[in-house]
């Protein structure tokens, strides 16, 4: 057979086993539905299931081996594709018929059929990692099982009991605390909703009303492009769940724009990078690591929802105003919109309505279920209001295949992310890393959080967000609990570091995605990131030193926080890029990085203090200005 021949027959091969996929994926997305309306399947059931359709979609749509011009070779890599995937099913039908009402397991020990259907299901889900995820995730949860089995070879000081291979099996398959525990449960439940709920928004063009509605309202000013990119993605990445994704998406637009206006290309990405990974702590949505936190604090989501708000205001305030001095030191305009705000919204208002009954449903504490099947029927329902944004049943069809397989990572990270977990709770070495945090960090708060920080980029750079929230939450929290700490503040620390390596070099995702689209340098794209995404330390410290976190009877205490915060950013961006209204000399920005540290440690009065004293910079910087008489660098 030729050449020409076989990677013919190949490609047919491979575009069958992609329309199987697709119909598969269409399927899981109806069948999640069902599940969140009707919740028919227990959890011993349900999540079995979700996972075993979650990693026979892993094998098929990414393959062993890509297609290749060897077609034994491709049919040999395929066959083992298949057979990993008949093996997935068999094991989940073995795990969703076992008999938890018989203790005998608990006193005997699983049989040996019992056995090879969780190992079966172990293996699969690491390679389904490694697939779709990468090495790193299945190196780390390689780590814990084996610390898991073989921990009483250890020293003392790390050592654990050390448990047999089916009592492993048992914690983390025949039961709902490893595998099918918690991470499972959200990524399963709400996330893979929300997941769909955003492939919606794209399919009716609701996304794209998004991005155009912040080009008519920032595109103007100087530095417009930016400033839209900033808030389409505060309101896109709220509710796509990848801060990748969303710098993809808007960046595809924005980046273009911003390069036409003036900005460098590795800025041009580095602000849409900054920009997308916000999304994430934004509200209503904030992509999954929200939920987990819901399921871990046991806090209802709309706490959670409440008190994220201020912060992620701030957040976007502060690379808005990186963006902003960023435009006025590159002498930048603004652009010319061709549609302003109301036209916009003529065209497009009826989309706001599935968001505004997404938030309202959240802040009533209905099931966050339910509240993301609520939202994909009303994104639908609103796009036939107008003949310009009616879709098809194949579009439709589209968007649930799109959101089935958008959620193939975030499932397959959250199920091995359970592992971590599990043996976190089953071996107790959660304590002793508290215990070592603790120690390393010399009792001081301010150390701890750098040596969390630090860990949250380094797993990171393997690990997508949701997973290193989980697997950094399950360590990190409880040392911050014994800093005094409360356990919501504690959490939203973790889940915003837990964002940080989307754009802290050297391995920064979403910058080099943006980078990708700019075709600028990479790193140099990471670095421009890193700078406009401040926030993302700034703000968890002062969560950390503040009452940025709202508690209760502290409304006084939460208001300074806000108020500092702000003077914060304002102190650290003027004396870091050397400007505010107007250029700044070297010994005005001294003071303000003086300030700015004053602010960040100590108590309220002094914070008060020194925020009156930034707000006197600017002013004397403003009026300066007016008299149109320039500070020397």
């Amino acid at each position: 057979m030729s050449t020409t021949a076989t990677a013919r027959h190949g490609q047919k091969l491979a575009d069958m086993l992609m329309k199987i996929a697709a119909i598969a994926a269409i399927v899981l997305s109806a069948f999640q539905i069902w599940q969140g309306v009707t919740a028919e399947l227990a959890a011993p059931v349900f999540r079995p299931v979700h996972l075993s359709w979650i990693l026979v979609l892993v094998f098929l749509t990414q393959p062993l081996i890509k297609q290749s011009h060897s077609l034994p070779l491709y049919l040999a890599a395929r066959s083992v594709d298949f057979v990993l995937s008949a093996a997935t099913i068999w094991a989940t039908w073995h795990i969703v018929q076992f008999d938890y009402d018989d203790i005998s397991f608990l006193l005997d020990g699983l049989k040996g059929a019992d056995q090879l259907a969780g190992l079966i299901t172990i293996v699969a889900l690491l390679e389904a990692t490694r697939r779709s995820v990468g090495m790193v995730m299945v190196v780390i949860a390689a780590v814990f099982i084996t610390y898991a089995l073989f921990g009483d070879a250890l020293p003392s000081g790390i050592a654990s009991k050390g448990f047999e291979l089916e009592e492993l099996i048992r914690f983390h398959i025949f039961s709902t605390n490893g595998v099918y525990g918690a991470p499972l449960a959200i990524a399963a439940g709400v996330v893979f909703i929300f997941v769909l709920f955003g492939a919606f928004l794209q399919v009716t063009g609701a996304g794209q009303f998004f991005i155009d509605i912040a080009f008519a309202v920032a595109g103007k000013y100087r530095g417009g492009p930016a400033k839209a990119s900033v808030i389409a993605s505060a309101a896109l990445g709220s509710i796509s769940g990848s801060a990748i994704a969303n710098t993809v998406t808007t960046g595809s637009l924005t980046i273009p724009m911003m390069k036409k206006l003036g900005y460098k290309p590795e800025q041009a990405a580095g602000i849409e990078a900054a920009a997308s990974t916000g999304g994430q702590i934004m509200p209503p949505v904030m992509g999954a690591g929200a939920f987990v936190m819901a399921q871990f604090t046991g806090i209802p989501y709309s706490e959670i929802l409440l008190v994220s708000i201020a912060p992620a205001i701030l957040y976007f305030a502060c690379t808005l105003l990186y963006v902003h001095l960023m435009a006025c030191k590159l002498g930048l305009e603004g652009m010319d919109v061709k549609a302003g705000v109301r036209e916009v919204l003529n065209k497009g208002w009826h989309f706001l309505a599935p968001l505004i009954l997404v938030t309202a449903l959240l802040m009533m504490s209905y099931s966050p279920v339910l509240v993301g099947i609520a939202g994909c029927v009303a994104i639908l329902v609103s796009a036939l209001c107008r003949r310009s944004s009616r879709v098809s049943l194949s579009q439709v069809l589209e968007g649930m295949k799109e959101g089935a397989l958008m959620a193939l990572p975030i499932s397959v990270a959250c199920a091995t992310a359970g592992i971590v977990v599990g043996v976190v709770g089953q071996t107790g070495i959660g304590l002793q890393f508290t215990q070592f945090l603790l120690a390393l960090s010399g009792g001081h708060l301010w150390s701890a959080l750098l040596l969390i920080a630090l860990a949250a980029v380094v797993l990171g750079m393997g690990l997508p967000v949701t997973a290193a929230y989980i697997v950094l939450s399950v360590m990190a929290v409880p040392a911050l609990n014994d800093f005094g700490l409360p356990i919501l503040t504690a959490h939203m620390i973790v889940f915003w570091l837990s964002q940080t390596s989307n754009v802290t070099p050297p391995i920064a995702l979403a910058a080099f995605a943006g980078a990708g689209i700019a075709n600028a340098s990479p790193m140099r794209s990471a670095v421009q990131a890193f700078k406009l995404a401040q926030g993302f330390f700034l703000i968890p410290a002062m969560m950390a030193f503040s009452g940025l976190i709202l508690g209760d009877g502290e409304t006084l205490h939460f208001v300074i926080g806000i108020a500092t915060t702000a003077g914060l950013i304002i102190a650290f961006a003027g004396g870091i890029e050397g400007r505010l209204i107007n250029p700044l000399n070297k010994p005005f920005r001294v003071i303000l990085l003086a300030l700015a540290l004053m602010m960040l440690f100590m108590d309220d009065s002094v914070r008060l203090a020194a925020l009156v004293a930034v707000i006197g910079i600017v002013v004397v910087n403003t009026k300066l200005g007016r008299k149109k008489v320039e500070m020397t660098h």
